[in-house]
């Protein structure tokens, strides 16, 4: 073809980037819907699986796939897939594994979005679910069933802390033919590593520890490349990729993870163990307290010194000195997520688990006082400070 004339032709066809051999060294960010192709052939190869490469967005783009990448690195896993939000991540699991008549085991103390995805979506599609203690195996290995299809555990529980026996519960699922799937999201790889234990997928939702500054939502899944096969497959049905300038966020945060993630854990230890001493506090849960029902196995399965960066407090007086404690702080924020740079608090009750009714609630160990402490990166002295004078002014007569 001959130099085009047009304007309007010269504008929508400008040169584009120059090839060169440089690496760079921040990740680039592909901000484009689609892919062109050399011929129809190539482009009907790609999309038949025959090639590598991308096509469109809402499938794969090379910043998201990166980002993908790198998690499964740390992760020291085979495969990733990226998405738009940890829920996203969590129903391409359940959509890829689960068909009508299978049955799940899910631990009871799941996120509340969790829950509702088993509870109130999958049983209109013939899915049932039995909740169980996930830190006893022997009730995980009793609810399986010969339709259990898949079990759902939490590294760290959202919001009760407690530590499964990532090993026994793997064995106990595979010997039913079931796989096993977790939500590390508390833990981030920075914490533990839960395919060294025999878990079959690793769900993060990225939005938390793995972007650490609040602005930025994401998922992946993570695992062998067999295993993680399917959730690839049905990834782009689903439609909810990943968007290429989240992925440089996500990839980005990624860098000080075990920076912010050590100190976050030494911050909490330290909280905790003042939580624990004040007299207005019934119950304070962190698995690197000795008093921590799972201590001793939170102790073999993390990275030495690091038990996260959440601390779970019950203040006396019910589910009112809960809501009375989270509004009296000053540097801990009524928010949702957690994992960033800011201390943010959550009474479980009526927020990350208001799907619950009263019975699931106690079910999953959750106290109507009880509230969620994400620790930010502030000075521990500043938030024990923080947290003894909310305490102090909100106490219960």
């Amino acid at each position: 073809m001959s130099e085009p004339i047009g304007e309007g032709t010269r504008a929508v066809h400008t040169p584009g980037v120059r090839e060169f051999d440089q690496r760079p060294i921040g990740l680039p960010v592909y901000r484009t819907a689609s892919f062109a192709f050399g011929s129809a052939q190539e482009y009907a190869d790609l999309l038949n699986g025959r090639t590598d490469g991308f096509s469109y967005a809402r499938i794969s783009n090379p910043t998201s796939t990166a980002f993908a990448d790198a998690v499964a690195h740390l992760e020291r896993a085979e495969a990733g897939v990226p998405f738009s939000s940890g829920s996203a991540a969590t129903s391409a699991i359940l959509f890829s594994t689960l068909s009508a008549g299978d049955h799940v085991v899910c631990a009871a103390g799941v996120y509340g979005g969790t829950w509702a995805l088993l509870s109130n979506v999958l049983t209109r599609f013939g899915v049932d679910t039995t909740f169980v203690d996930a830190t006893d195996t022997g009730a995980v290995r009793a609810a399986l069933t010969d339709r259990t299809k898949l079990v759902w555990v939490e590294t760290i529980a959202n919001p009760t802390l407690a530590v499964p026996d990532l090993p026994a519960v793997a064995e106990a699922a595979h010997a039913a033919g079931a796989i096993l799937a977790v939500d590390s999201t508390f833990a981030s790889p920075a914490v533990c590593r839960p395919l060294a234990y025999g878990v079959d997928l690793v769900m993060h939702s990225a939005t938390k520890f793995m972007g650490g500054h609040g602005d930025v939502t994401g998922g992946v899944v993570v695992g062998s490349a067999a295993a993680v096969a399917p959730v690839a497959r049905i990834h782009g049905e689903l439609g909810g990729q990943l968007s290429p300038d989240d992925a440089f966020l996500l990839h980005r945060g990624l860098l000080t993870l075990p920076l912010r993630v050590a100190r976050q854990s030494q911050t909490a230890l330290a909280l905790a163990e003042a939580l624990a001493k004040h007299p207005n506090v019934e119950r304070v849960i962190y698995p690197g307290l000795p008093s921590h029902p799972q201590h001793e196995r939170a102790t073999a399965l993390f990275e030495p010194g690091r038990y996260g960066g959440i601390v779970t407090v019950d203040p006396r007086g019910g589910r009112a000195a809960g809501m009375a404690f989270c509004d009296a702080l000053r540097l801990g924020q009524n928010a949702s997520s957690l994992g960033g740079a800011h201390t943010i608090v959550s009474h479980a009750a009526s927020s990350t688990h208001r799907q619950l009714d009263d019975a699931a609630l106690a079910l999953a160990g959750i106290a109507p006082a009880t509230v969620r402490i994400s620790v930010g990166l502030e000075d521990a002295d500043d938030l024990i400070a923080d947290c003894a004078r909310a305490l102090d002014e909100t106490a219960v007569p």
